[in-house]
């Protein structure tokens, strides 16, 4: 990867998606509210997030969706694991938690990543993983409260938030490797494609009622109602397209472990965007742990050796 070319555009870049995520997980909660179950949300998000990128490619770039027979089990385990299910899970996951406890859990994904080439690739890492571990599972108990008769979180959300964390660490791992041999917009592309036709036999079009789509839905400013159609236009555009496109524009000019280290913000967006919007109210002991929770996501970002660098969590598919 090269060195930082103009970091103010990468930074920016990075922090908009990141931005876009967490104004994403209040869309999305509010569309779960409304009825929509999560295989149907997921289903939507990742065919139209599809067909969007396929659409702009083959404007563009037609060569760049060239595919060979011998790419497509990986890109179907990467698209299955590493998008459906991590969308689906995380959905579960707030359709039952508040949205930045939701994505605190999600993405210890990194201090997974730290463990797993430590204890199955014997890759050299720092000291510095210890300290992130200690820190990671320190901060979620203090966001679960357990002191509180066994935790005051729903024991389905906190599962659903660390299968997603596991489905999103697989994500980063395939996608380190996917990306020397495919350039990182046509994979992202032919992920949600991946995506997108396993949900299409998961959740069958045919059972799905479009006329839904048309339903006002109350979005929690005053008594203004939108369609639903418009709240899964955004989670598909602002909340898939443009927040990935910026994040791998952004790798143009900061290096992977800087930008993995600013897109932690995505939850403290969440968080302050589901309490202006939704009033998802977090107690002091939960904010603590939070951010106690993403200093050692920062740490484990830069635990693993220089010669394997981390892959990059702001384009995780949350």
């Amino acid at each position: 990867m090269p060195t930082a070319v103009r970091p103010g555009i990468g930074y920016a870049a990075t922090i908009g998606a990141a931005a876009l995520f967490g104004v994403n997980g209040t869309v999305s909660t509010l569309a779960l509210q409304a009825g929509v179950e999560p295989t149907r949300l997921v289903s939507l998000r990742c065919a139209g997030a599809a067909l969007v990128l396929l659409a702009v490619l083959a404007v563009a770039a037609p060569a760049r969706l060239r595919l060979s027979l011998r790419e497509v089990p990986f890109l179907a385990v990467f698209g299955v694991v590493g998008v459906a299910l991590t969308q689906f899970l995380y959905y579960v996951a707030i359709d039952r938690l508040p949205v930045g406890i939701a994505l605190v859990f999600e993405m210890t994904a990194p201090v997974l990543i730290a463990l797993y080439v430590w204890l199955v690739r014997h890759e050299r890492v720092r000291s510095r993983l210890w300290v992130a571990l200690g820190l990671s599972l320190s901060g979620l108990l203090l966001v679960a409260q357990v002191w509180e008769g066994g935790g005051s979180l729903s024991a389905t959300g906190v599962a659903a938030a660390f299968g997603a964390a596991i489905c999103l660490a697989t994500y980063y791992l395939m996608g380190e490797r996917g990306t020397t041999t495919r350039d990182p917009v046509a994979l992202t592309c032919w992920s949600f494609v991946a995506a997108a036709l396993f949900w299409a036999g998961a959740a069958p079009w045919w059972r799905f009622d479009a006329g839904v789509l048309t339903e006002s839905v109350p979005v929690s400013i005053g008594d203004l109602e939108l369609p639903l159609g418009v709240l899964v236009a955004w989670i598909v555009v602002c909340g898939a397209v443009l927040p990935f496109w910026l994040s791998i524009g952004a790798l143009r000019h900061l290096p992977p472990t800087t930008a993995g280290l600013v897109a932690t913000v995505e939850p403290v967006f969440a968080s302050v965007v589901a309490w202006l919007w939704v009033e998802q109210v977090l107690t002091g002991w939960q904010v603590l742990g939070g951010l106690v929770v993403l200093t050692g996501i920062g740490l484990a970002q830069t635990a693993r050796a220089p010669a394997a660098a981390t892959p990059v969590p702001e384009v995780a598919p949350s």
